[in-house]
């Protein structure tokens, strides 16, 4: 019988470890990962909830950028990570338009993550050098089919939002145009502003600064609805293309196998910090859409843009270079 009440202290004794341990989450340090550089939406999106959360839970969360493969490695990196709930992932559509782009990626978009929360969509504006002589999507569509291939566009890489959303345009448009891929964002919009290239499709929040400023001239936005912070730009479908909508949205993940209480804490937390009155308005001034969903919506989601953007990708041929 002593034995037996040993037995039963001890498993106790042990249970009360065990639910103190997991009561204590987060008691370390926790990295937000991202897949590309400093200066993008995605960049900018990631450090004001790091700092947001930080703040909110009394323990530091940092910004890791891994750039690489549009997003992969980062991926890759999240997918490998432990499911403790210390390494999270912001993901853009990359994650689930690379299973199409690439013969063969180190994780599956759907089984190796567990959903967090949709968090917030930028639209795509399609912008062009002050000097290109089309003022109008009509105007440059009609340039377009009288020079097929002449006209150069840029992305910050084969596979990217910019690069996919300006291939659905062309298609839709009918028209024939150059890809140039860069590297990183600062280098397209310099070039872009020089006249190097003639045309860009960023995501709103890097080129908003460069529009207002009349270092670029927005012809239309991508969304279904004109954009608040730029309420004179018409959408693509208003302007030539009935229908057109794309935007660029970003997710909040974690490796699968993190625990349902750990996800339920992460997405009670990321949509605390999302509702502030502050971070809406900042979110607002840079043209950031806050959205906030459950873990199943963004599970629901994420099968959704899988299908979509795999019909895309056959539709244009695209192809990661």
């Amino acid at each position: 019988m002593c034995a037996v009440k040993r037995c039963l202290k001890i498993l106790i004794a042990c249970c009360l470890v065990v639910s103190t341990a997991h009561a204590a989450y987060p008691d370390k340090l926790i990295r937000l990962i991202v897949g590309f550089g400093a200066g993008g939406s995605i960049d900018l999106l990631a450090r004001l909830f790091a700092q947001r959360l930080t703040e909110n839970l009394v323990q530091q969360v940092v910004v890791d950028n891994r750039p690489g493969a549009s997003g992969n490695l980062a991926a890759e990196i999240v997918a490998r990570a432990a499911a403790d709930g210390y390494t999270i992932y912001m993901s853009p559509p990359a994650l689930v338009v690379n299973a199409s782009l690439y013969p063969k990626i180190a994780y599956d978009p759907l089984r190796d993550f567990a959903p967090v929360t949709l968090l917030a969509a930028v639209q795509n504006v399609l912008v062009a050098h002050p000097g290109f002589a089309a003022k109008s999507v009509k105007e440059l569509i009609a340039q377009a089919k009288a020079n097929p291939g002449k006209i150069v566009y840029a992305s910050t890489g084969s596979g990217g939002s910019g690069h996919l959303v300006m291939e659905m345009f062309r298609a839709q448009a009918g028209i024939d145009l150059l890809h140039v891929p860069y590297k990183a964002i600062a280098q397209t919009a310099a070039d872009l502003m020089s006249g190097q290239v003639s045309l860009w499709f960023p995501t709103m929040p890097g080129a908003l600064p460069h529009i207002k400023a009349g270092r670029m001239r927005a012809l239309a936005a991508a969304g279904a609805k004109r954009s608040p912070t730029l309420p004179e730009v018409p959408t693509m479908s208003e302007a030539a293309l009935p229908g057109f909508e794309a935007s660029t949205w970003y997710a909040i993940l974690t490796p699968a196998g993190v625990r349902k209480e750990i996800i339920a804490k992460l997405n009670a937390e990321f949509l605390r910090a999302l509702r502030a009155p502050d971070m809406q308005e900042r979110l607002h001034a840079q043209g950031i859409e806050a959205i906030g969903t459950t873990p199943e919506q963004l599970a629901a989601h994420l099968r959704s843009e899988l299908t979509k953007w795999a019909r895309v990708v056959k539709v244009t041929g695209v192809r990661a270079e």
